[in-house]
C-alpha cells in the first residue's frame, strides 16, 4: 500500500543525498572486499574445517 507521502515528488536535495549515501555505502563495501582479498590468509580457516569435518562425521 502506498501512502500519500510516497506519491509526492522528492526534492532535488533529497535525491542528491540519496545518491551520495548510496555511493558512500557501496564504496565502503568495495573497500572492505578489496582489503579482505589483499590480506586474506588461506590458513586461517583450517581449524574451522577440521571442526566441521569432525562434526559431520559425528552426525552422519
Amino acid at each position: 500500500m502506498a501512502s500519500a507521502t510516497d506519491a509526492q515528488p522528492q526534492s532535488r536535495a533529497s535525491k542528491v543525498l540519496l545518491r551520495a549515501g548510496t555511493t558512500v555505502f557501496w564504496s565502503l563495501v568495495a573497500g572492505i572486499v578489496l582489503a579482505r582479498a589483499a590480506f586474506f590468509e588461506p590458513g586461517v580457516y583450517d581449524g574451522f574445517s577440521r571442526v566441521a569435518s569432525l562434526a559431520k562425521s559425528l552426525i552422519f
